[in-house]
C-alpha cells in the first residue's frame, strides 16, 4: 500500500472511537480535516464564455468548504480553449484564470478546507452545448471549433469530428497542463487532479474504442497509456513534492472491447511508481453504448481492488449517500477517500450533518456564525 495516506490503524487514542469518515488524515504532505472529497462537478458557468471564475463559482465552492469537506475540488478546469468540453466551462490557461481563483481559494482555506483543482482537456468530447441546452455539438458559425483527439472518430453522429492529433498537438497539450499546474502553485491550490476518465482526451488515449493510432500512441496497452503516463511525469515535476497528484481514471468502459478494470490495475501501478499518490475511481463516458448496472455504491469495487492490488491510495465515488454508507466503505478498507457529488448539491453541509449522524458531531464544529442552528450536543 502506498505510504502517502494514513493508514486507518494510525490513530492516537483521542481518535480511536472517532468514525474514520470525519477521523483526520493525510495524503502525501497534505492535512485534511476529514475524508470526504467534494467530486469536481462542471457547473457551464462561466458567464462570458471566456473560461473566468465567477460569484456563482464562489459560492458553489465556498458553501461546501463551509460545510465542512475535507476537501474541494473546482470544477474540470481545460488547460486550453479547445479543451473545453462546453463554451461556458471554466478554464485554467492563463494567469487570468489564475487571478479569478485566488481568492476563492483563499476562502476556501478560511473555512478550513484543502482546495484543489481538476485539470481537464475535454478532447472529442469539446465543443458541445451545455446539458440542459441539448449537449450537441456546436457548429463553427455559431461559436464552435474543431475539437482534437487521438483519433479522428466522433463521440457519437451529434458531436463534432475531431482532427487527430499530431506530434506538435501532443507537446503542447502536454506543456499546457504543466503550465497550468504551475499556476495551481501560485495561487497555492493544495492538490491537483488530472481527469483521465469519462471519455475526455487523457481516457480517449487509454481505450481502444476511442485510439486506434499505430504510432507510438496507439495500438498495445503500453503505447496507449504512454501520454498520460508523460502528462503524469512532466505534471509531477512541475507540482511541489509535498503536494500530492491524483488521477481520475474510468476504471471501465462498460462496453465489449473497451477499457477494463485489469487494465485500470496495471495503469495505477505505473502512475504510483510515477507520484501519483491516489486513484479517483469513476468508470464510463467513453461512448454512448455504455451499459452501466447503476445501483448505491457501484464503483466501491472498483476502488477496493486498485487499493488491493495496485497498492496505491484510492478514492471511492458514485452514488454515495449516505454516512452509514461511506464509514462502511472505509472501515472495510474498500478506499481511503470518499468523494461525492450530487449529495453535495443536495446537502453542502453533509460532512456536519455527517458527524452528528455517526455520533461524533465534536470533531466536525459548525462555523461560528451558524451555531444557533447546530444540534444539541
Amino acid at each position: 500500500m502506498s505510504t502517502t495516506t494514513r493508514s486507518p490503524d494510525d490513530v492516537t487514542p483521542s481518535q480511536s472511537h472517532t468514525p474514520l469518515l470525519v477521523r483526520p488524515t493525510t495524503l502525501r504532505g497534505l492535512s485534511l480535516r476529514n475524508r470526504l472529497v467534494v467530486s469536481p462537478m462542471c457547473q457551464y458557468s462561466c458567464e462570458q464564455r471566456d473560461g473566468l471564475a465567477t460569484d456563482w463559482h464562489l459560492v458553489h465552492l465556498g458553501s461546501r468548504a463551509v460545510g465542512g469537506a475535507g476537501l474541494v475540488f473546482t470544477e474540470a478546469a481545460a488547460v486550453t480553449p479547445a479543451g473545453r468540453i462546453a463554451p461556458q466551462d471554466l478554464g485554467f490557461w492563463s494567469d487570468a484564470h489564475a487571478d479569478a481563483l485566488r481568492g476563492i481559494v483563499t476562502f476556501g482555506h478560511g473555512a478550513g478546507a484543502a482546495m484543489g483543482i481538476q485539470l481537464a482537456h475535454a478532447g472529442r468530447k469539446a465543443s458541445t452545448r451545455r446539458p440542459w441546452e441539448g449537449g450537441n455539438g456546436i457548429p463553427d458559425e455559431e461559436g464552435g471549433w474543431t475539437p482534437l483527439a487521438p483519433s479522428a472518430l466522433p463521440f457519437s453522429e451529434t458531436y463534432r469530428v475531431p482532427r487527430e492529433m499530431n506530434a506538435a498537438d501532443l507537446v503542447a497539450v502536454k506543456r499546457a497542463f504543466v503550465e497550468a499546474t504551475q499556476r495551481a502553485e501560485r495561487i497555492g491550490l493544495d492538490v491537483v487532479e488530472l481527469h483521465a476518465a469519462h471519455g475526455y482526451l487523457l481516457h480517449e488515449f487509454l481505450s481502444p474504442l476511442s485510439n486506434v493510432r499505430t504510432d507510438e500512441y496507439g495500438g498495445s496497452f503500453l503505447n496507449r497509456a504512454r501520454f498520460l503516463l508523460e502528462v503524469v511525469e512532466a505534471v509531477r515535476g512541475a507540482w511541489p513534492e509535498p503536494k500530492p497528484l491524483l488521477v481520475r481514471l474510468s476504471a471501465t468502459d462498460w462496453a465489449e472491447g473497451g477499457w477494463d478494470v485489469d487494465d485500470t490495475v496495471q495503469l495505477s501501478a505505473l502512475l504510483r511508481d510515477r507520484g501519483v499518490d491516489a486513484i479517483d475511481c469513476s468508470s464510463g463516458g467513453l461512448v454512448p453504448q455504455q451499459r452501466i448496472p447503476l445501483r448505491p455504491g457501484y464503483q466501491v469495487p472498483f476502488a477496493e481492488r486498485v487499493r488491493r492490488e495496485a497498492q496505491i491510495a484510492t478514492g471511492a465515488v458514485g452514488l454515495i449517500t449516505e454516512p452509514d454508507q461511506a464509514e462502511e466503505i472505509l472501515q472495510r478498507g474498500q478506499a481511503d477517500l470518499i468523494f461525492m457529488a450530487r449529495e453535495f448539491l443536495r446537502d453542502p453541509y453533509f460532512p456536519l450533518h455527517a458527524a452528528v449522524a455517526l455520533g461524533a458531531p465534536e470533531v466536525a464544529p459548525w462555523p461560528v456564525q451558524y451555531h444557533r442552528a447546530a444540534p444539541s450536543r
